[in-house]
């Protein structure tokens, strides 16, 4: 297994952070752009640039990196 020594907390910023917390709860791009109050496509982005910067491949990677960076409990 790779471990993955990026804190999430040290790369990412506040609406990142705010919108992996939702991508953890299974939340779409559509949810998460009502409850942000943003378009899709922003939400998109954020996506895509969280993938980018963490270097996860998937949203198990992702779930498992705000675990270990105590994101989420």
């Amino acid at each position: 297994m790779r471990t993955n020594a990026i804190r999430i907390t040290d790369v990412l910023s506040k609406r990142e952070l705010e919108i992996t917390k939702l991508i953890t709860l299974e939340y779409t791009n559509e949810e998460i752009a009502n409850y942000l109050d943003i378009s899709k496509r922003t939400v998109e982005t954020h996506r895509k640039n969280i993938f980018k910067k963490t270097k996860v491949k998937s949203i198990v990677g992702l779930v498992i990196l705000a675990f270990k960076s105590r994101l989420i409990s």
